[in-house]
């Protein structure tokens, strides 16, 4: 996947007059808009982080190939296949250490968490995740990591995705948002490990990310 495919064209950095701060729970608030202020850092980051690591779609236990394309940048990197989840400090497919956590993505991770009340939060690793029209990921929980008093930070980036917000078993009906470019989403706490996931992208062309969507996740993994 080249820099072409992966990007259109830029354009012209905009400043947002209107930032919209939602709290769903005490424990959870999405940001509205908050990665556009670094928008052109993370981009740049992300074709960086896409040349030394391509996204690819990896396998579950079972032997299913998951829907979304995924890499990692970090201290470590989540996987999946035959094996089980876990997190591993180099990539498979290149036996090297994964790309560099970038300061762009450190610093929305951090602004968003504090004003969410998860101070001090330190990520050790960025899930990235790829989707295509007709992608979608199923309802799951993030329970891989060592310590879960720290948040989840989820950045989206491109086309509008319909986010499902669970409860803390997989049976519970889900609550649905439109998130959109820019859009950044904090939980933890009593809502740590809620069941979450995104419905199909739905076909579309974003002015920066052409038709497609990623979101990154940072997390403390270790």
């Amino acid at each position: 996947m080249s820099q072409t495919e992966l990007f259109q064209q830029r354009l012209p950095e905009h400043t947002l007059e209107h930032e919209i701060m939602q709290r769903w729970s005490p424990d959870t608030l999405l940001w509205r808009g908050l990665a556009r202020r670094y928008e052109t850092d993370i981009l740049t980051a992300l074709e960086n982080i896409f040349i030394a690591a391509p996204p690819r779609q990896l396998q579950t236990p079972g032997g299913k190939t998951m829907s979304a394309a995924m890499t990692n940048s970090g201290d470590c990197g989540w996987v999946s296949d035959r094996k089980g989840y876990r997190y591993e400090p180099n990539d498979p497919l290149s036996g090297e250490p994964w790309p560099q956590l970038p300061d762009s993505f450190l610093a929305v991770a951090q602004i968003a968490a504090q004003e969410a009340g998860y101070a001090n939060f330190d990520p050790d690793v960025a899930l990235i995740n790829l989707y295509q029209p007709g992608t979608a990921m199923s309802l799951h929980q993030d329970r891989d990591e060592v310590d879960f008093s720290q948040p989840i930070v989820s950045i989206s980036l491109g086309l509008p995705m319909t986010f499902l917000w669970g409860g803390h078993q997989r049976r519970d009906k889900p609550e649905q948002y439109l998130l959109e470019h820019g859009d950044v989403l904090v939980w933890g706490g009593a809502d740590r490990l809620r069941f979450h996931g995104v419905k199909k992208l739905a076909a579309g062309e974003h002015p920066l990310l052409g038709s497609k969507r990623i979101n990154i996740t940072l997390r403390r993994a270790r």
